[in-house]
């Protein structure tokens, strides 16, 4: 069997998913609700947030939850090129996420030294992203790249890899990818519902986090 050795940036970002259970992807588009929004998701649970950098509040965003909340660990997400990956490291982030991954894009993460969890959606690519020590990869879009029946079918031929299923998944499926032995956690923007954001309705978005937190497999 072929042995795949963890790059640092990949130890280090397993440090952090591995102790996961739920990552929620959050989309910000106000500055001002970034901070009461990490702190419902951390009140109920769940401390590894990533913050997509879909929107140009992002980084502001990043910024005041690293400088309020530093028990929150901060991912960015889709992360395109070395300008944000560098970015990203600038505001506070502590690991950065993409939905594929290029051999440029591999390079920025180790010149600007920030842990990178890539993106796979087939056995191709994860052993691509394994053979440079990457062995915590996102696989996106779970559902519809093959969800369970492609993790179970990659599970044997590629034991050392875990994966962060993201893209599909709600609290009904999350249970079931969570008790794969391939599946560290997994990455979900159920936690934060639009509506429940633009509403400020933090309690619900604590009450979802909880439930959430209690998917975590017992040992």
């Amino acid at each position: 069997m072929t042995s795949y050795t963890p790059s640092p940036l990949s130890r280090r970002v397993a440090e952090v998913i591995d102790a996961a259970v739920v990552i929620p992807v959050l989309v910000v588009h106000n500055p001002a609700q970034a901070v009461p929004l990490a702190e419902a998701l951390a009140k109920g649970g769940l401390t590894v947030l990533e913050i997509t950098l879909r929107t140009e509040a992002a980084f502001a965003a990043i910024e005041a939850i690293a400088r309020t909340l530093p028990e929150v660990t901060l991912g960015a997400g889709t992360v395109l090129n070395r300008q944000q990956m560098q970015q990203a490291a600038d505001h506070g982030c502590r690991f950065a996420v993409s939905p594929g991954a290029t051999p440029a894009l591999l390079a920025a993460a180790e010149a600007v030294g920030m842990p990178f969890l890539p993106g796979a959606a087939s056995a191709s690519e994860a052993m691509v992203l394994a053979e440079r020590g990457y062995l915590r990869q996102k696989l996106f879009p779970a559902e519809a790249a093959g969800g369970m029946a492609l993790l179970k079918s990659l599970a044997e031929p590629l034991p050392q890899i875990g994966f962060c299923p993201t893209g599909g998944i709600d609290l009904a499926r999350a249970p079931a990818y969570l008790a794969l032995k391939n599946v560290v956690c997994v990455g979900g923007s159920w936690v934060a519902p639009k509506d429940a954001v633009e509403a400020c309705d933090w309690k619900r978005i604590e009450k979802l986090a909880a439930e959430a937190t209690a998917l975590r497999p017992q040992a």
